[in-house]
């Protein structure tokens, strides 16, 4: 079976040229069929504040309103999005720009009310893994921005990591998928305070051995249980560290397995 990688950037990549220029080097490099997921919380939440729009955050995730969901589209689907499709065009990868609705790619369930209404937020429900194959076919490399909808007119905001692991699931019928979650740390830490400290390997034992000794905590423990999620769903393997992971030299980065 072929080979698909889904990479998915963090924010704080996005938000600095420098960073972001780098990575999309290594991204246009590297070999294979390929996807990039992206979100770009920071830039709405700067945007948004510009235009009089206070954002409300719980447990770090966003409430979206009606105002915030037209910021985030803007900037999601608009000026991140494209300006990414642009550089990757610049470094001879032919991307395409998509949300969700494109060519009814991804369709999610606005999430239900129930100890908070997270307003236009969507849990995903289903990917058209056919549909988006059709890209790869012809040689495109889709570009998804962290938009979603519900198939009746609505566009919802997703968390970016899941619509990296839910499109891996989803393509898995066709290729051996893997994910890369590229974000600014070298992997997952032993020592937080120590940033060499990687842990190279983790499985489903040693996950459990790590979160009892409180060594994984706070919001690395939604990104791993989303990374066991993808893999008993048919995705390979999960990786996680900065953005030279996609190099063949680097090696310090931490690698998901069942």
């Amino acid at each position: 079976m072929e080979k698909l990688a889904i990479i998915k950037i963090g924010g704080n990549i996005i938000e600095d040229e420098t960073s972001l220029n780098n990575f999309l080097k290594l991204f246009s490099n590297f070999e294979g069929k390929k996807i990039l997921v992206h979100g770009g919380g920071k830039r709405a939440t700067n945007i948004a504040s510009r235009l009089g729009i206070k954002s409300k955050m719980i447990d770090g995730r966003r409430i979206t309103d009606a105002a915030t969901l037209e910021v985030i589209t803007m900037v999601y689907g608009g000026l991140v999005n494209k300006n990414i499709v642009a550089k990757l065009q610049a470094l001879y990868v032919d991307a395409i720009g998509l949300t969700g609705a494109d060519i009814n790619s991804i369709k999610s369930d606005k999430r239900p009310v129930k100890e908070i209404d997270f307003g236009f937020v969507g849990d995903v429900k289903e990917v058209a893994s056919n549909s988006i194959n059709k890209l790869i076919q012809a040689d495109f490399t889709p570009v998804f921005c962290a938009i979603t909808h519900d198939g009746n007119g609505q566009l919802l905001n997703t968390n970016a990591d899941t619509i990296a692991s839910t499109i891996a699931v989803g393509m898995s019928k066709l290729y051996k998928t893997s994910i890369y979650y590229c974000f600014e740390l070298n992997g997952v830490l032993q020592d937080f305070n120590d940033k060499k400290s990687v842990i190279k390997k983790i499985n489903s034992k040693t996950y459990k051995e790590l979160l009892a000794k409180e060594i994984i905590t706070d919001g690395m423990i939604p990104k791993l249980d989303n990374c066991f999620d993808a893999l008993k769903n048919g995705v390979s393997k999960v990786h996680i560290g900065n953005s030279s992971m996609l190099t063949k030299e680097n090696e310090l980065f931490t690698t998901i397995t069942i």
